[in-house]
């Protein structure tokens, strides 16, 4: 017998150590189906300066070489897709030829071909809205390619933050289709649902969601996150199974993410710090800080 659907909302609730009831992570997690959620409800934050990375360099045989590795298809063209380093979200697919591709390495700029026009494009050259590439990626039979990188702005013509909006499933149960849809992942579908508690009315005599009790009781916040802080500590100190600890971090995340939020800073921002710090030992960077 198929197993009964989840319910939309749930306020299932996990014992903590000392046995009193606390709230679930799925409580806060729940969503719409599949991974597609709601983003334009969260306010713009204004991300900080980082120059995009700058042209490269590089010796002509070799780069001649990784172009004849791909395996164009019989009109010299390959799948490009382009992915922001940050959000894993997939922005655009695009195809991309010879040129293309080599141009993009040499430029660092997301650079395709345009089978209509039948002439290279740099996505960005008319919107200002650039791929600023970081990585490029091969898949294991060299015929298409990712452009891992940092988008300037929208990336659809539509303005939508990416190109996919449209959920099959949506459409199928006669949904409108909206540019406000976007492929998300788990992070992010719990960040985007923290944001749409934030913009719920509690009316006189009903009960506001645990998100939300969090959301208007800074101190309430801040109590939890060092007690989940304290728990996932606890979970190695007293050598707990990983599931344990796995928990624990989940809790600790979803509190710090509900502080994040009335901070009004974006897990982007976040994962955008951290990855500048890929290059820096834990000393530089730490002394790079700004002193208060």
């Amino acid at each position: 017998m198929a197993a009964a659907a989840p319910p939309r909302f749930p306020a299932s609730y996990q014992a903590s150590r000392s046995g009193a009831a606390r709230p679930s992570l799925r409580m806060a997690a729940a969503a719409s189906p599949g991974w597609w959620q709601r983003r334009n409800s969260y306010p713009a934050v204004s991300m900080s300066a980082v120059p995009p990375p700058g042209p490269l360099t590089f010796d002509n045989h070799k780069v001649d070489m990784l172009l004849d590795s791909v395996k164009w298809d019989s009109k010299g063209l390959a799948v490009a897709i382009a992915q922001n380093v940050d959000t894993g979200a997939i922005l655009m697919q695009g195809f991309a030829n010879k040129e293309a591709l080599a141009k993009t390495i040499s430029t660092r700029k997301a650079t395709f071909f345009s089978r209509s026009r039948s002439s290279l494009w740099i996505k960005g050259e008319t919107s200002m809205n650039f791929i600023n590439v970081h990585d490029i990626f091969l898949d294991c039979d060299r015929d298409s390619i990712i452009y891992l990188g940092k988008p300037d702005g929208p990336t659809c013509h539509t303005g939508a933050e990416t190109c996919y909006y449209t959920s099959v499933y949506d459409a199928l149960q006669g949904s409108e289709t909206t540019h406000e849809r976007l492929v998300t992942t788990t992070l992010y579908s719990l960040e985007n649902t923290i944001s749409r508690r934030q913009e719920e009315t509690v009316t006189e005599g009903s009960k506001p969601s645990w998100t939300k009790k969090l959301l208007l009781d800074t101190q309430l916040l801040c109590s939890k996150i060092r007690e989940e802080a304290g728990e996932l500590i606890q979970t190695l100190l007293d050598n707990e199974d990983k599931s344990r600890a796995a928990s624990e971090m989940a809790d600790l995340l979803y509190h710090a993410m509900v502080l994040l939020r009335v901070k009004g800073v974006k897990m982007e921002e976040v994962f955008e710090i951290l990855r500048k710090r890929f290059s820096q030992s834990g000393i530089e960077e730490k002394s790079s800080r700004n002193k208060y």
